[in-house]
């Protein structure tokens, strides 16, 4: 059983998918433009019924790619797809957040 916890909330984290580049880039649907790009929330444990997931977990997505892992366009993910599309795509989310200097660790390093 999961216990639902308050979902951490953050314009920062949000906003911060005005003007980037799509970070799903799901070939047939994407824009690639980034006037259509907002923040996707992804599943997790805090979501629920007109709840979403907490703010760090998510992607920037054009408006095509986001109706796709939505569900709102009839686009078909071939098994296991939509998840490596969801998995790149935040990877790359974190580390525009991070460069952008939204997300701050503590003694990282690029090297």
């Amino acid at each position: 059983m999961t216990i639902k916890t308050p979902a951490l909330r953050s314009k920062k984290l949000t906003e911060g998918a005005k003007g980037k580049q799509c970070s799903l880039q799901i070939p047939g649907v994407c824009t690639f433009n980034p006037e259509t790009v907002v923040f996707a929330h992804l599943p997790s444990g805090t979501q629920g019924m007109a709840y979403k997931s907490d703010d760090f977990w998510g992607v920037d997505a054009c408006m095509g790619c986001h109706d796709a892992i939505d569900g709102r366009n009839g686009y078909r993910f071939e098994p296991g797809e939509k998840e490596q599309y969801l998995l790149q795509a935040l990877h790359i989310t974190l580390s525009r957040r991070i460069r952008d200097g939204i997300i701050v660790i503590q003694g990282a390093t690029y090297v």
